[in-house]
């Protein structure tokens, strides 16, 4: 209990210093004092903004400093991106210079191509052209030169150029000369003279026995009446009859030969028809009759023409040497002409370019 009024004493105490304190204090110190406090507060003040300033600073510099590790990650990034594109527009403007190139190259492969190509297709129409030629001068076969002219026709057409049209009705004008010239049958000429080779083997000569119809005796047949010695004297009598036989050939000589010749004989008149059927082919119309009038001067000569076989033989031999293989043909270089001077002025054409860029 003795503490308490103590206590209350000692704060009684300091009040009243204070009080006297400030009752002797003048006007000026308390506005001096104002001022300090005033300043103290104001000191106070700023410190503590200044040290929210600090902290917001820090703050700021923090999320500063992490926007700046993240701008120099993505400008890292970005960097690396830069560098992937630098690389693959590289590839490709060198892929798009080496398509440029390929595309040089082809443009020149196809021009080259397509010049080398209508070279191609004119060397093959001269060529049969030239076949076609060929087969009329030497052989004098129509039916093969129409069908090389129409392989040159044809070829034209599957290549549909304008340029050609000209080349085409040149060919044209000569495929009508040629069909407008006469059939000869050739073909069916040739097969008789075949067939001719074929049977020279089975005619019969005209020094062979041949018995006529007049000239053949039927054997008698024995009669009852007739004893068996009597029937065998006259068996007997009638072989030696067969022995000696006296036939009208009509004939003033006889060209006899021996076994021997035969061969040679059937083999010559072969090569008469032979050399008959290569006249044919080679168009050789004097030839061709020479050579089937010598056959049938041998088939008068050696064999027997009243036989079936040798009248059939002469009746052909005849009918072939009035035939007429001889035609007149026509003139076809003008196409030959017209193709080779189109390749003449095409190749001058090509050619002219190729020296001013020189």
């Amino acid at each position: 209990m003795s503490d308490k009024p103590s206590n209350e004493s000692n704060g009684q105490a300091r009040k009243n210093l204070i009080a006297g304190l400030f009752a002797r204090a003048s006007l000026t110190q308390l506005t001096l004092v104002v001022l300090v406090i005033i300043f103290l507060w104001q000191w106070f003040d700023a410190h503590r903004m200044i040290v929210e300033m600090r902290g917001e600073l820090a703050k700021k510099i923090a999320e500063m400093d992490g926007t700046a590790r993240a701008n120099a990650l993505l400008i890292a990034q970005n960097q690396d991106t830069v560098r992937a594109m630098s690389v693959r527009v590289a590839t490709l403007e060198a892929y798009y210079d080496q398509a440029q190139n390929q595309r040089a190259a082809l443009e020149t492969l196809y021009n080259n191509l397509s010049i080398s190509r209508d070279e191609t297709a004119l060397a093959d129409v001269e060529q049969l052209l030239l076949i076609a030629g060929q087969q009329l001068q030497l052989s004098g076969n129509v039916k093969a030169a129409l069908i090389a002219m129409e392989g040159a026709d044809a070829r034209l057409q599957r290549m549909n150029r304008p340029a050609f049209n000209i080349l085409r009705k040149a060919i044209d004008m000569d495929m009508d000369r040629l069909r407008a010239l006469p059939i000869v049958d050739v073909s069916g000429i040739n097969l008789k003279i075949n067939s001719m080779l074929l049977s020279v083997d089975d005619l019969p000569l005209v020094d062979r026995h041949r018995p006529s119809e007049n000239a053949v005796e039927q054997k008698s047949t024995p009669t009852a009446n007739k004893t068996a010695w009597k029937s065998w004297i006259d068996a007997i009598w009638l072989e030696v009859k067969q022995l000696v036989r006296i036939e009208n050939t009509g004939l003033k000589q006889i060209a006899l030969l021996p076994p021997s010749q035969e061969f040679f004989l059937r083999e010559n008149l072969k090569m008469h028809l032979v050399s008959a059927r290569l006249a044919l082919l080679s168009r050789d119309e004097d030839s061709f009759r020479q050579e089937l009038k010598t056959a049938q001067v041998w088939m008068s000569r050696y064999f027997d023409v009243k036989s079936p076989e040798g009248a059939h033989m002469l009746s052909e031999l005849k009918k072939l040497s009035t035939a007429s293989i001889n035609i007149e043909m026509p003139d076809i270089s003008g196409s030959l002409q017209a193709v080779r001077s189109y390749r003449l002025s095409h190749d001058q054409t090509g050619a002219t370019p190729k020296k001013a860029g020189q």
